[in-house]
């Protein structure tokens, strides 16, 4: 509640103003120019390319590149990324991860997130632009110290404003006098784009930590959600980002819808990118796992003693094989590559891939066997 001695922050106008006016242009003008004169073909085309160009760099240069070093980019491609974040119009590479940086670190505390789920939707998805909420940290980078000494993130940083106003207004019209239509442009391309580029990237700040499910970790609101990784180029698996953050990919299943993780995959066939980050297998299924005994176990606590040590008996049974099958493993692939190394053949290198594959069969069968356990138990219990 807002009192005389802590009134509100004050107002933000050029954000305020900005998210208003193209707001209304993109629902009023924007259809009405479509009625009354239409869209070409090309048109649309170059609104699906530029949402594409300015959102890819957000996801795959501000967020997975620089906010969490995921991975190492070529200098071409880190020029590439500084230009399509100005034309996406979210602050500079540095300002940009410097907050997203302390979400990160103080996610979901309504005092040091800055845009802290907890204090609601509105809050999250565009209130905390509005108002002078972090005032006090707006020029303060102790937290991007290594982004400074990246010569693409400054030079975006000192030009941030120039560079927006040559790719929001300077490509549209550019467009538009190349295809006879520079009001069509201006309002496709140039509003109409930016309001759903921001919207997009909103939801993952707002409805990333409302809606969809958390399959490795409850410590934080964040949320798993495959419509919202479709619409904003595969950062909806959040729940899995927020626990393993640094990793360059957010969905981790072949059928997860993650373009971002391709982009950067396919870039390093080429030279592009390196040094990609991924999440030790072993973690990811201990979190899963753990997540689903701990969900069980807190719908059946009201159940005998001898059900819930079952579950503690099984449970920790299948962490041991999967420990096992993980180990394993490890040994298998360190004793292919000393061999690939030393051109060197290893005489029980098919004894452990054996070995490997029965261990992993074993933990797959008893899996199924927890999980059937677990839904039995959830049965018998709601019974």
């Amino acid at each position: 509640m807002t009192t005389s001695e802590n009134p509100k922050p004050k107002i933000i106008w050029l954000n305020t103003l900005l998210f208003t006016i193209t707001f209304l242009i993109t629902v009023i003008a924007v259809p009405w120019y479509g009625i009354v004169h239409g869209y070409s073909f090309g048109l649309w085309l170059a609104l699906v390319a530029t949402i594409g160009f300015a959102g890819i760099s957000i996801t795959a240069g501000y967020h997975r590149l620089w906010a969490h070093r995921a991975y190492d980019a070529h200098r071409s491609l880190r020029i590439l990324f500084a230009l399509g974040g100005a034309l996406a119009v979210q602050n500079s590479a540095l300002h940009w991860s410097s907050d997203h940086r302390e979400h990160h670190k103080h996610v979901d505390d309504n005092d040091k997130d800055p845009y802290s789920a907890k204090r609601g939707f509105w809050y999250s998805h565009i209130g905390w632009m509005l108002r002078e909420y972090q005032a006090s940290r707006y020029s303060d980078y102790n937290n991007v110290k290594d982004l400074q000494q990246d010569p693409v993130v400054m030079w975006q940083h000192r030009n941030y404003l120039l560079l927006t106003l040559l790719t929001t207004i300077g490509w549209p019209v550019a467009l538009g006098l190349l295809i006879g239509d520079v009001w069509g442009a201006v309002l496709l391309v140039g509003v109409a784009r930016l309001v759903i580029n921001h919207h997009t990237t909103f939801f993952i700040n707002s409805l990333a930590h409302i809606w969809g499910k958390q399959t490795y970790t409850d410590r934080n609101t964040a949320r798993d959600n495959g419509v919202l990784a479709f619409l904003t180029f595969g950062e909806g698996y959040h729940n899995y980002h927020h626990i393993f953050s640094a990793d360059y990919r957010n969905g981790i299943r072949w059928w997860h819808f993650d373009p971002t993780k391709w982009l950067i995959r396919v870039c390093s066939w080429f030279g592009l990118t390196r040094n990609l980050r991924r999440t030790n297998g072993y973690q990811v299924e201990k979190a899963r796992l753990e997540m689903q005994f701990k969900r069980a176990k807190a719908r059946v606590a009201t159940a005998n003693e001898t059900a819930v040590q079952k579950l503690h008996d099984e449970f920790d049974e299948l962490m041991q094989r999967l420990r096992a099958y993980y180990q394993a493993r490890k040994q298998l692939l360190d004793g292919k590559a000393k061999a690939f190394a030393e051109h060197m053949h290893v005489p029980t290198r098919e004894e452990m891939q054996v070995k490997v594959d029965e261990l992993r069969a074993a933990f797959e069968e008893h899996k199924r066997a927890f999980r059937q356990m677990l839904r039995q138990q959830l049965t018998q219990h709601v019974s």
